[in-house]
């Protein structure tokens, strides 16, 4: 099977690559070309050397290579970009004429000259139908309107950056990748807004650079506030110097020095073999113990048990009585015996004559009309309606 040529030709300076189909044409990288595209016919240039894969691999919607750029096609290009700068002025005009809410950035003509593409950016959405109305009545072609982010702008217009060099975006950043103040952070920057925002306004493209280069150097060091073991003694770090692999530590007496990962590396050896000699000399002494003989041992377990046992009973003889036993009186042999029987002999229960149930009979009926009373007492008066009074009759009688 025949494998396919594929070629990546990007439209504008630092600008989105695509692939598409070479054909049998020869191209090398720098070559401008003139290709068909979704909006119509475009001037590109190569990107890449030609590469080949299988058809199968190949993306959807492949456009083709139509030919190599020719003086005619370049002539064109030319007069086209005269034309768009003449079109943007138009469009500012009219633009200040209605007041809208709305800045132009660029007008792109397509190769073919059949569409004006013109590039603005605003806080919010706009209406735009009858400014489009004006440009087709005055261009006599179709008008487009794109909206784009403030990046965008700035890749557009270009520029100079803070460094003095031309613009990322502008020269060569093809693509925008998310940039946050961790980053800055990472790198030890200055969290002035001033400092680490590019021309658009939002953070530099360039913090992302070496964040990554910064975390792997980071892995070597200790965290600002730790406490690391010197030759001189114990310190506590209190500064990094990530690329230089530098430390500012703060020792015990007051003084303050910069230490280097190497150094920090071998008082950690040292401190290794140290600890490795003193296991030495630990096993050294466990194998000496444990070279006694056996009957030692058996001899030493023996008194251990018998001044044990000892103890135990020095314990329970010089135990204190518990409370209970200690207020207790020493009592006579004849109370104990008199005592003994009381408890023995079972209680007289009396039976009940008539005499004391009648007395009782009384009393249980007291008892009761005491409580009848009570609960009168706690019941709620009846409610009284307020009836007006009569009045009296105080005429005299006849």
């Amino acid at each position: 099977m025949d494998k396919l040529r594929l070629v990546s030709i990007s439209f504008h300076t630092a600008g989105k690559v695509f692939d598409f189909d070479a054909k049998n044409f020869t191209l090398e990288p720098g070559d401008t070309v003139v290709v068909e595209t979704e909006r119509g016919r475009a001037l590109g240039k190569v990107v890449r050397e030609i590469r080949e894969i299988d058809p199968e691999d190949a993306p959807p919607k492949l456009k083709a290579v139509l030919r190599q750029a020719e003086e005619n096609d370049l002539a064109m290009a030319d007069a086209n970009a005269d034309k768009e700068a003449e079109a943007l002025k138009f469009c500012q005009q009219r633009v200040l004429d209605r007041k809208m809410e709305m800045k132009l950035v660029r007008a792109e003509y397509l190769f073919d000259g059949s569409k004006i593409i013109f590039y603005f950016t605003a806080d919010g959405r706009v209406d735009f139908r009858e400014l489009v109305r004006d440009l087709a009545q005055h261009f006599r072609t179709r008008i487009e309107m794109r909206q784009i982010g403030v990046r965008d702008e700035a890749k557009l217009v270009g520029g100079l950056g803070v460094c003095g060099r031309e613009l990322c975006c502008a020269s060569h950043l093809r693509s925008f990748a998310p940039v946050s103040v961790k980053m800055a952070k990472a790198q030890g920057l200055a969290l002035n807004p001033s400092k680490i925002s590019g021309q658009c306004g939002r953070l530099l493209c360039c913090l992302a650079y070496e964040y990554e280069t910064y975390n792997d150097l980071r892995k070597n060091l200790p965290k600002c506030g730790k406490k690391i073991q010197l030759e001189s003694g114990t310190a506590e770090v209190i500064a990094l110097d990530v690329l230089a692999q530098k430390m500012t530590v703060c020792c015990a007496n007051g003084d303050r020095c910069q230490v280097h990962v190497d150094e920090l590396k071998k008082g950690f050896d040292k401190a290794a073999a140290d600890k490795a000699k003193s296991g030495e000399k630990d096993d050294s002494r466990s194998s000496k113990e444990q070279q006694k003989p056996r009957r030692q041992d058996s001899q030493e377990r023996q008194e251990k048990q018998d001044t044990g046992d000892d103890n135990k009973q020095e314990e329970r003889r010089s135990r204190r009585p518990r409370n209970r036993n200690r207020n207790r009186k020493p009592k006579n042999p004849q109370q104990q015996s008199g005592e003994q029987q009381k408890q023995e002999r079972p209680p007289k229960t009396e039976k009940p004559t008539a005499q004391t149930q009648q007395t009782q009979k009384p009393s249980q009926d007291k008892s009761e009309q005491d409580k009848n009373q009570q609960r009168k007492r706690r019941r709620r008066p009846r409610r009284r309606t307020n009836k007006p009074k009569q009045p009296e009759n105080n005429s005299p009688q006849s």
